[in-house]
């Protein structure tokens, strides 16, 4: 029988029959400020999941290993068994959110070189920032780990970067987190949707992601569809 793994802000991981191999069933919370804001919104599941499963795939495509096996259903996927290595990577490529407030500057600075910043997962210590030397002190990671960490950050960067310009949006910011295989290789895991990257139209710099549950502009499902309905434009051109 399947047994409940863990439940987290939006998602649940289910144990399968294979003990490699899990199964990842979306929800329909919104959740921001580390949980303390948190609503139902009716269809978002959905939407995150083929999001998800559309960018993951993409991403194999070009040679980024993941833990995505396949979809499932409208709401599960189902992914390799890793073990989550407690660190975001934040890569930032303009200014915006946290980022902005903390230096007190305005949205919308394009970085000539993208920014790159660690944080420890903690809901209980509230995600502090956490550097490279702090990160091997407390043997989080290995050093190569961390190396590889960025090297893969540093590539989905690329080629995210490039999809959503032709998606008519500009991919200002994203968190990756990591997990190691039963053999130890660190891969990418967890998602990739606009519940944890930001962006922004091209034309409008209208918010395409959660900043529009954060900051109440509208109608979070109706966003994140129209994201999807573009990422799938897209990827059929380049299937063509």
């Amino acid at each position: 029988m399947a047994k409940l793994i863990y439940e987290g802000k939006a998602k649940q991981m289910w144990s399968t029959d294979d003990p490699e191999v899990l199964r990842v069933v979306y929800m329909d919370q919104a959740t921001a400020l580390n949980g303390k804001k948190k609503d139902q919104i009716n269809g978002k599941g959905i939407v995150n999941n083929e999001i998800s499963s559309l960018i993951f795939q993409y991403l194999m495509k070009k040679g980024i290993e993941t833990h995505f096996i396949k979809k499932l259903s409208e709401t599960e996927e189902l992914v390799k068994k890793v073990e989550i290595v407690p660190l975001e990577m934040v890569t930032r490529n303009v200014s915006a959110g946290h980022f902005a407030t903390r230096f007190g500057v305005e949205e919308g600075i394009c970085f000539e070189k993208p920014v790159e910043e660690t944080y420890y997962k903690s809901d209980e210590l509230d995600d502090p920032f956490i550097n490279e030397s702090q990160s091997l002190a407390l043997k989080i990671v290995k050093k190569e780990e961390l190396d590889a960490m960025w090297d893969i950050s540093r590539r989905v960067n690329e080629i995210l970067t490039a999809l959503f310009d032709r998606m008519g949006l500009i991919l200002v910011d994203f968190k990756l987190e990591f997990g190691r295989l039963s053999n130890g290789r660190i891969v990418l895991a967890d998602e990739f949707s606009p519940d944890n990257c930001r962006l922004w139209d091209k034309q409008t710099r209208a918010h395409m992601d959660k900043d529009v549950y954060r900051r109440d502009l509208g109608d979070l499902t109706s966003v994140y569809e129209e994201v999807l309905r573009r990422l799938k434009n897209e990827l059929s051109k380049e299937e063509a």
